[in-house]
């Protein structure tokens, strides 16, 4: 079964439990349609770059999943009726990867990137 990961913005007057509700939610939609979710993380409520529906924040969460393009289409169509669901974003990989996603590793286990208020050595 071809390998997705998704992302969902929920509206920021949600609890953080009304919020991972939503992800059990459709976690058990795409398990009712044949598909599996093998990671999920709920990343907490962030600001975004623009308003969505008069909002500034959302809660974000993530899946990895390994679901056939039908329960990906049903899961898709379900979110985007929800009320409560502002965006979706659903991506095919070819693998995926190992260990927690980007947004969950801490400041300092990133490559490349300086700390706050440190600057990198001129060449």
């Amino acid at each position: 079964m071809p390998l997705y990961e998704h992302v969902l913005i929920a509206r920021q007057d949600l609890s953080n439990a009304q919020a991972e509700g939503l992800v059990e939610h459709f976690s058990t939609v795409l398990a009712d349609n044949g598909g599996k979710v093998v990671e999920s993380e709920y990343w907490g409520v962030k600001t975004m770059a623009y308003k969505i529906n008069k909002n500034r924040k959302g809660h974000y969460a993530y899946l990895r999943t390994n679901a056939p393009s039908a329960a990906v289409q049903e899961m898709e169509r379900l979110a985007r009726l929800h009320d409560d669901v502002m965006r979706v974003l659903t991506v095919k990989v070819e693998a995926h990867e190992e260990g927690p996603s980007v947004q969950m590793q801490k400041r300092d286990d990133r490559e490349g990137r300086p700390e706050r208020g440190e600057r990198r050595e001129r060449r």
